[in-house]
């Protein structure tokens, strides 16, 4: 298992990696739906808990292969196998999702997580046997194994803030694993073309729940004709949104920004918000659905809030790690500011009126302002 040249030209995804993520498509979906049916019955607190942990599992487990895979993919039988079996432990977690949001069980879930990270350690274990890289891998290995141990123990604590506080520390340690092994070994040679291609996929999976969303808008609006205006505007408000979401998250140039381990860090780890308010931005827009259907026990302003949220988080989460080094003063005022601004949308009668408007001011200000990378390329062409 050779490493792959970090500069290698013309990197892009492979076959394998799209199959990959499609298994995640079914995770991610499912999250949503459970956080959607808990907001809508008003139990607020227990379905963000509980969507922030399975979300946690479903991020850690895709970075993991992403960041091995720019590093390390061979793309033979074995390689492809492994990543199957990966598949395979999503699957289960898929299937474990309910159960955690329903009834605070987490088995299933842990038991598909666990699938996945034991085949993570046999691919560490394969990439051992490059003589450069051997401590590295090692350390991943006997890290990532170890956690898996504490998991399947964590299954036996009670449910209550224990269970929470453990979920948290075990959660941190999962996630210093790479500090170490990179730290006290040789760093992995990732592609920044390749990794940040990548994540800009896995996102366009998670807007895309959100074009879901207002498609089912639709739907609902041809059923409830009592509803049928409101519907049809947050469908198409919905998908302005959507849009203006996927024009500022590709407008600055991420690979600029993983070219230090250290950066490479921040901008992997932030995306666990950026990721997690997408996945929550499409169940705000279902909580919404069903208050102008009569079919939700949340008032209005609180159910503007589950679409308001997620997306103030998603544009300071870009703006924040891409976007404020490659941008100039007015940039730097207009998204921040423009983030703020979307959490005063419960006051406007219309649902995600204003912050439609917010994301069209927004892109506007990124189409005549360039990225300042882009700007410097362009001079010195």
């Amino acid at each position: 298992m050779r490493p792959r040249d970090p500069n290698e030209p013309h990197r892009a995804a492979s076959p394998l990696e799209l199959f990959f993520d499609l298994v995640f498509v079914v995770a991610v979906s499912i999250a949503a739906v459970q956080l959607h049916h808990a907001l809508t019955e008003n139990h607020i607190a227990a379905g963000i808990v509980s969507y922030l942990m399975v979300f946690f599992g479903i991020w850690w487990a895709w970075m993991n292969f992403t960041w091995f895979a720019t590093s390390f993919d061979t793309d033979d039988w074995l390689y492809r196998l492994l990543t199957v079996v990966q598949m395979a432990g999503v699957l289960v977690l898929a299937a474990g999702i309910e159960p955690a949001f329903t009834d605070k069980n987490f088995t299933v879930l842990v038991l598909g997580y666990v699938v996945m990270r034991i085949a993570m350690v046999a691919q560490w274990i394969r990439a051992s046997r490059v003589p450069e890289y051997r401590r590295t891998a090692l350390i991943y290995a006997g890290g990532i194994t170890g956690v898996q141990i504490v998991w399947v123990l964590w299954l036996l604590i009670p449910e209550g803030p224990l269970q929470g506080i453990l979920f948290v520390a075990f959660a941190l340690v999962e996630i210093s694993i790479p500090v170490i092994a990179e730290k006290r070994g040789r760093t992995t040679p990732w592609h920044p073309h390749h990794i940040t291609e990548r994540y800009g996929l896995f996102t366009l999976i998670l807007l895309g729940e959100s074009l879901l969303a207002s498609a089912n808008a639709i739907i609902e609006a041809l059923r409830e004709e009592t509803a049928l205006a409101p519907l049809i505007s947050i469908s198409v408000l919905t998908l302005v949104v959507t849009a203006g979401l996927w024009w500022i998250y590709f407008w600055p140039p991420h690979h600029r920004k993983i070219t230090s381990f250290g950066n490479s860090l921040t901008y992997g780890y932030m995306h666990y918000f950026i990721f997690a308010a997408a996945g929550a931005f499409s169940a705000g827009i279902e909580v919404e659905i069903d208050v102008l259907t009569d079919h939700s026990e949340l008032g209005d302003v609180a159910a503007s809030f589950t679409v308001t949220i997620p997306i103030a988080v998603f544009v300071l989460g870009i703006w924040f790690i891409a976007i404020k080094d490659n941008a100039d003063r007015l940039v730097n005022t207009v998204v921040p500011v423009g983030a703020v601004l979307v959490l005063l949308d419960p006051v406007i009668p219309i649902p995600i009126t204003l912050t439609a408007v917010v994301m069209v001011v927004m892109v506007a200000v990124l189409v005549v302002r360039r990225p300042v990378e882009a700007e410097h390329e362009k001079l010195h062409s």
